[in-house]
């Protein structure tokens, strides 16, 4: 068993912070769960500290501003002490097994930098969950969203953790860059034997709007559409190069 950091980025969670730090404690494979309060000005901080109290495996993060979710991820991926990191949002739950699953998957290939959790979208408008062609889009989604997303923390790190690029804290999608850049430069598979991840809905968040625009709901702005594509590729770039820095540099033998 390989244990995992789970980073959990809070901003004004307090209604469901509790349900996240729950379902993260009941996977046997998380040695810290990392919640980033990133700024919030309701309970969710008090919360985790009483949380905090009785287990000693939830550790609260503060930072002083409003910072977004990429990196408030990226700040917890600094302070993780695993060899694999775990991101799952603060009104979002993983399901039974689903570290185990993970962490096996990983530890039977060396080889691989990350694997990808399916996901299961609760609650979410009927005219998106029965339309015909959700379940193509909704695997899309699986291999986008951070809560599906387990990984080598030293990979994450030489990558660069999230793209903070402001494109993205405008629009959203830096998830969606990230897995571009796995999917690139590394292989990201997907569990798809059971549902591990839970996603709750929530008005106006980026799968929504994702879905929305692939079933013909809304149409793209396309001027967001290229400010996050060559910000997309930029961050693909700069990875590249962040690799060959360290493929060249001389690592001496201990």
């Amino acid at each position: 068993m390989s244990l995992i950091s789970i980073i959990i980025p809070c901003y004004n969670g307090a209604a469901t912070i509790a349900r996240a730090l729950q379902s993260s404690l009941a996977q046997a494979e998380a040695a810290q769960i990392l919640v980033v309060d990133d700024g919030s000005i309701d309970a969710s901080a008090s919360i985790v500290r009483t949380y905090g109290m009785h287990e000693p495996r939830i550790r609260l993060l503060q930072t002083v501003s409003k910072g977004g979710a990429a990196r408030a991820r990226n700040w917890g991926a600094l302070h993780a002490s695993t060899p694999l990191i775990a991101f799952l949002d603060a009104d979002d739950e993983y399901l039974p097994g689903a570290l185990a699953a993970a962490s096996a998957h990983l530890q039977a290939h060396p080889q691989e930098a990350a694997v990808r959790l399916n996901v299961e979208f609760a609650d979410f408008p009927q005219r998106l969950t029965r339309h015909p062609d959700f379940e193509r889009h909704a695997a899309v989604l699986s291999n986008t969203v951070p809560g599906s997303l387990v990984m080598r923390r030293s990979v994450f790190l030489s990558l660069g953790g999230f793209p903070m690029d402001d494109v993205f804290r405008r629009h959203g999608g830096e998830d969606g860059a990230l897995s571009w850049v796995l999917g690139e430069i590394f292989e990201q598979r997907r569990l798809t034997d059971a549902k591990h991840v839970r996603m709750h809905y929530r008005g106006g968040i980026y799968p929504e709007r994702f879905l929305n625009i692939q079933m013909g709901y809304a149409e793209a702005d396309p001027v967001e559409h290229e400010a996050t594509l060559r910000a997309s590729r930029a961050f693909l770039d700069a990875a590249y190069t962040n690799l060959r820095q360290l493929r060249a540099a001389s690592v001496p033998d201990r």
